[in-house]
């Protein structure tokens, strides 16, 4: 008789081979099961799962039993064609999500004031490290890693496209840029030939050791530019992130494509791709992101159903 065990780490297994990381998911699944296994279970039942979801850290925000019982209630789907007797949680159970909060979306101005506050960082190669990689992040919607995550021979210069090999879930894709900001691509790459002739990674973006530039000290100095910039957070809001770079290059092209009559429903999958997000509905989120982008949705949908007999 397969056990719980050994049927969560076929279901990991499976995922993970569909391009699925399942980090965060994968621990929560096992501890589940190490709970299962606990209490001599050997199946699961909604009381069990529902016992498991709430077994937090006095204090912990009760939004997070909801992310605990979702991954319960997956593995539980999944679980039920091999043994029936299985209860999937029901999803009306511990309904309180997390509310994700709306991004920071640059103006034109703001990313211009941040490029300016990079060029005055102390070290030459700083500066023009970070106002080069806040001007690519405006420009093509790239996340903070992959930017990184990029080496020189990934930047095609006579076709214009950067190809993106450190993508979320592993998933490579080629990004088309515009020519100005291959101009300013290859302004950098010459320039810091000359501020660090000596390197020992092939990365695109080098720090002050010749090293590859690390994503995760970015938001820390984003943070200090952002500042210097003079930029602050919208009433109510949290303090604009690099990330918001990424949402405002999505909002930026929805609207312009809504100003110009394309039809978005048929490019959002390009956008997508694009983006590197894994479906669609990663990108549908942005629609709620900015009251004018939601504006124009809803006036294209009411001149639609008007036009309907």
């Amino acid at each position: 008789m397969t056990s719980l065990r050994e049927h969560a780490g076929d279901y990991l297994t499976m995922r993970r081979n569909l391009g699925f990381t399942l980090e965060g998911h994968g621990r929560m699944l096992m501890d589940f099961i190490s709970y299962l296994e606990g209490v001599g279970a050997i199946t699961i039942t909604t009381d069990l799962a529902v016992a498991w979801a709430t077994r937090t850290a006095p204090g912990v925000n009760p939004a997070s039993w909801n992310k605990r019982l979702t991954v319960a209630r997956i593995f539980a789907r999944h679980l039920q064609a091999l043994d029936p007797a299985t209860e999937i949680p029901h999803p009306d159970l511990m309904p309180l999500r997390y509310r994700r909060i709306a991004p920071h979306l640059f103006a034109p101005d703001e990313i211009v004031a941040l490029m300016a506050a990079a060029t005055g960082l102390r070290h030459p190669l700083r500066a023009l490290n970070y106002a080069t990689l806040i001007g690519l992040l405006a420009a093509t919607g790239m996340r903070v890693g992959e930017a990184c995550g990029l080496d020189r021979s990934d930047v095609d210069w006579d076709a214009g496209v950067l190809t993106i090999r450190a993508g979320k879930l592993g998933k490579a894709r080629e990004v088309p840029v515009h020519p100005s900001t291959m101009q300013a691509l290859h302004v950098h790459d010459q320039r810091r030939d000359l501020l660090q002739p000596v390197v020992s990674t092939p990365a695109f973006f080098v720090n002050t050791r010749g090293d590859r530039l690390d994503a995760h000290h970015v938001p820390e100095t984003f943070a200090r530019l952002r500042d210097a910039a003079g930029i602050r957070p919208a009433a109510g809001g949290r303090k604009p992130r690099i990330h918001d770079l990424r949402h405002t290059f999505c909002i930026a092209t929805m609207l312009n494509w809504y100003r110009t009559g394309t039809d978005v429903q048929a490019q959002l999958p390009l956008l997508s791709t694009y983006l590197g997000h894994v479906d669609p509905v990663s990108t549908y989120w942005y629609l709620q992101a900015a009251p004018e982008l939601l504006a124009l949705a809803a006036g294209r949908l009411d001149a639609f159903l008007g036009d309907l007999p």
